[in-house]
């Protein structure tokens, strides 16, 4: 049984070893890389039948066949003497490996008994630095301590001959050496902070207190001696107050601080009593003498007293803003208790005097005192975000405050503000004023009748600019003032009178069907718009006028728009949401539409007989086709007389000529397709007539916009798409007229095709005009409902007047400008 084992395993070798191996692809490209193969017979699709052929290409090489096997045989040696050396060389090669593998371990046993005895040593010598270094370290801290040891006893020398040297400069005083001496002792105590707990360096730092406490009140003692002693013995105290001005730089700053206030109340004192509130110059209207006297106060004192003080000390800027404050709060009181004697031009007389000294101060002084003081107690400064100004840029008007030189001085503002509370007496005089101006405007604009502005460049009414600069005006004046909550009221004020010279100057004087202004808005439409009342054509003025009042309500539309932005930029960002001028925005819209309205209503009804004269031709009756029309020629020269004008009174206002001749034609085109609908029956040579007569008014419409001008522009695409749209829809129903009638389902076919958004009316109108009768268009009606669902629910075609069609449209419009304009109202 083992014996059957061995041969079988012995059998799988030798299956293992005839076996073909196959390699991946990958693999063999590595190996082509490494080993090249240049024999055929390496390669490992070598074809055995291929091989041969290429050695005997044919019978006559066969005479070779010896030498090729005994070649062949030689090579098989050949390769058995190689593999039998590879073979032997692999097992001298195995024992060399153990060989190695031996000596190798060998090797690390000596190197790992190398490596312990060198740690062993290594051990030894650190140990042996240890005890040689210790000494040396225990000499080195010593040194150390015994350093700080001397300075520190080098410092408290000097401290103890400084602070003695220091009290006796004090006693003598000797300022000028005390405050280099005093910084010296000061630096010292800095470096001496961590042995403050040692008696004798506290007791010290006590003396030190001690004689900075003396130095404050002798020196406060020196300047009430100098400032508050007779005026001769001034001059004898300058270098003794000069020198005690440097040990105040040393001191506490609260002591300078002290001292400085003091100095600045007494240079003021006068003027608390001079205009105190039971004097007559306390009041507004003798402001000025305060600016007079505080500038006489501060050149006498740079004169005299000006180089006493080191120049850091801004003296002179801090006696100026105690000036502002005592200043502020005095006047605060004083209008408080006498509000009612302040008036418009008081108030402003009083802010524009206070605003000329402000901006005086900030040409003058860099206003750090200010700063700094209000960085100390938290307290925003006067001018802060909060209470921005006109930009420097901008043009102030004669009238107004002048406007500062910087909008972000601390100066600015430091004594106006006490002016805001009273602010409603500005704001409640300009809503006076401009209701004033308003009335003026009216006024001003009837007295105008029936001749055109002077200035031909513009059909821009002059009282808008009037209105704006006013504006303008109003804004930059109020900005000195506040920018909060009276900023606000102004902007609420402004969109008020903006809507009243909407509705008043310009909306009342738009023409009426009476040539009149009419006092109602919504009677002035319904005017407009009512049936059956006749439409007098617009005179040359009123043309004009209307265009006038079209461009000026545009002009105030921009212009308001601009004055949003403006106000939002100088008003309180907490506010900048509250000024909203939409509705003013919305009632000068509805201006501009309502004048459109006019204009194309206007022309329209010039155009009107000739359309008349359309439906009252007998177009059965005609037999030949020739020129256009004369109702034709009639619209063409109306057309040519008006829009021209039109054009040339709104060359400043492309855009809403453009508007006009889109609603002209989108309201005249359905107007003449209704008038054609009423002309029946129409004969075959009479719809071609009809044809090129529609022909004729498309070509004139489509050059409408530039018709009669010297200069060729092209229309806009949106008004082209317009009028091809509405005049298609004629021709289309002429080209029904004018198809032959052969079968009503045909008949139906067509309409449906030429007409996709026509209804049930609209059919019976057609089929009067082809002259079908009542009788049998009911047939062609059902086969129209049957075929169009949605037309099935339209109401049967009713005898109507001939303005029926546009009576509807009317109204719509009418409704619509009516919401529009209650904004207005």
């Amino acid at each position: 049984m083992a014996d059957q084992c061995d041969d079988d395993d012995q059998l799988t070798e030798d299956a293992i070893l005839h076996a073909a191996i196959t390699f991946d692809d990958e693999v063999k490209d590595a190996i082509q890389q490494v080993i090249p193969v240049f024999d055929s017979l390496d390669k490992p699709d070598f074809n055995a039948v291929e091989y041969i052929n290429t050695l005997f290409p044919s019978e006559q090489s066969l005479v070779n066949i010896d030498d090729v096997i005994h070649q062949e045989q030689r090579k098989l040696k050949k390769l058995d003497i190689e593999i039998l050396g590879v073979v032997r060389s692999d097992v001298n090669g195995a024992e060399r490996g153990k060989e190695t593998l031996f000596e190798a371990q060998r090797t690390i046993r000596e190197l790992f008994t190398k490596i312990a005895d060198i740690k062993g040593k290594a051990e030894k010598s650190e140990r042996m630095v240890k005890e040689i270094t210790r000494d040396i370290k225990q000499l080195d801290n010593a040194k150390r301590h015994l350093t700080i040891a001397i300075t520190v006893l080098n410092h408290v020398r000097m401290l103890v001959e400084g602070v003695d040297q220091l009290s006796h400069l004090t006693q003598r005083r000797e300022y000028k050496e005390a405050a280099k001496l005093l910084q010296g002792v000061i630096h010292v105590f800095e470096h001496l902070q961590r042995y403050m707990d040692i008696p004798q360096i506290s007791e010290l730092a006590k003396r030190e207190d001690s004689i900075k406490t003396q130095l404050a009140l002798q020196i406060r003692e020196d300047f009430e001696r100098a400032f508050k002693g007779p005026a001769s013995k001034l001059l004898q105290q300058q270098q003794l107050i000069m020198e005690a001005c440097k040990i105040l730089d040393v001191l506490d700053q609260k002591v300078k601080s002290d001292i400085l206030s003091w100095f600045v109340k007494l240079q003021l004192e006068e003027y608390a009593i001079l205009f105190s509130e039971e004097q007559d110059d306390a009041w507004l209207d003798k402001i000025d003498k305060r600016y007079t006297w505080i500038k006489r106060k501060l050149v006498d004192f740079e004169d005299k007293l000006g180089k006493w003080f080191p120049i850091h000390w801004y003296v002179g800027e801090r006696m100026c803003v105690e000036f502002c404050n005592q200043t502020r709060r005095e006047l605060s009181k004083i209008m408080s208790r006498r509000v009612n004697d302040i008036d418009m031009k008081l108030l402003l007389f009083a802010v524009q005097r206070t605003s000329v000294f402000e901006q005086l101060c900030a040409k003058r002084y860099p206003g750090s005192t200010i700063v700094t003081a209000a960085a100390a107690t938290g307290i925003t400064s006067p001018l802060s975000p909060t209470n921005p100004f006109l930009d420097p840029e901008e043009e102030p008007a004669a009238s107004t405050v002048p406007t500062p030189r910087t909008s972000t001085h601390p100066f600015i503002g430091v004594i106006s503000r006490c002016f805001e509370p009273h602010l409603n007496i500005y704001i409640e005089y300009q809503n006076k004023s401009l209701s004033e101006l308003i009335d003026r405007f009216v006024s001003d604009l009837k007295a105008q009748s029936q001749r055109k502005a002077t200035d031909e460049s513009s059909n821009i009414l002059p009282s808008c600019a009037d209105l704006f600069v006013y504006y303008k005006q109003c804004m930059q004046q109020c900005s000195q003032l506040s920018n909060g909550e009276p900023m606000l009221q102004l902007a609420l004020t402004f969109g008020k009178y903006l809507k009243e010279y909407a509705y008043k100057v310009l909306m009342t004087n738009l023409p009426s069907n009476s040539g009149k202004s009419n006092t109602s808005t919504a009677s002035l439409l319904q005017s407009i718009l009512k049936e059956g009342e006749s439409w007098n054509k617009l005179t040359e003025y009123e043309q004009w006028k209307t265009c006038s009042l079209l461009c000026t309500a545009e002009y105030c539309l921009e212009t308001t728009q601009q004055l949003e932005s403006k106000l939002k930029e100088k008003i309180d960002p907490n506010l900048n949401e509250k000024v909203q001028f939409g509705q003013e925005i919305d009632a000068f819209h509805s201006v501009i539409k309502c004048a459109i309205e006019i204009l194309v209503h206007d022309v329209e009804n010039v155009c009107e007989p000739a359309l008349t004269a359309m439906t009252k031709l007998q177009w059965f009756n005609v037999e030949s086709v020739g020129d256009q029309s004369a109702y034709i020629t009639s619209i063409c020269n109306h057309l040519k007389n008006n829009v021209p004008i039109i054009r040339e009174n709104l060359s400043a206002s492309r855009k809403y000529f453009t508007q006009f001749c889109i609603k002209l034609v989108s309201s005249f085109t359905p107007r003449f397709i209704g008038s054609m609908l009423k002309c029946k029956p129409i004969s075959e040579i009479g719809a071609e007539q009809l044809l090129l007569d529609t022909h004729s008014l498309k070509t004139l419409l489509l050059d409408l916009p530039s018709i009669g001008s010297q200069v060729a522009r092209k229309a806009p695409s949106s008004y082209t798409r317009i009028v091809l749209k509405g005049m298609f829809k004629a021709e289309m129903i002429l080209k029904l007229i004018m198809a032959p009638h052969t079968s009503n389902s045909s008949f139906v076919d067509n309409y449906a095709k030429f007409l996709p958004e026509s209804d049930v009316q609209e059919l019976h109108k057609v089929l009067d005009m082809k002259g079908i009768k009542r009788a049998d268009q009911a047939a062609i009606v059902e086969i129209y409902k049957s075929r169009n669902p949605t037309a099935a629910t339209v109401q049967p075609v009713r005898p109507t007047n001939h303005n029926s069609g546009q009576e509807s449209s009317r109204i719509k419009r009418l409704e619509k400008l009516i919401n529009k304009i209650t904004v207005v109202n």
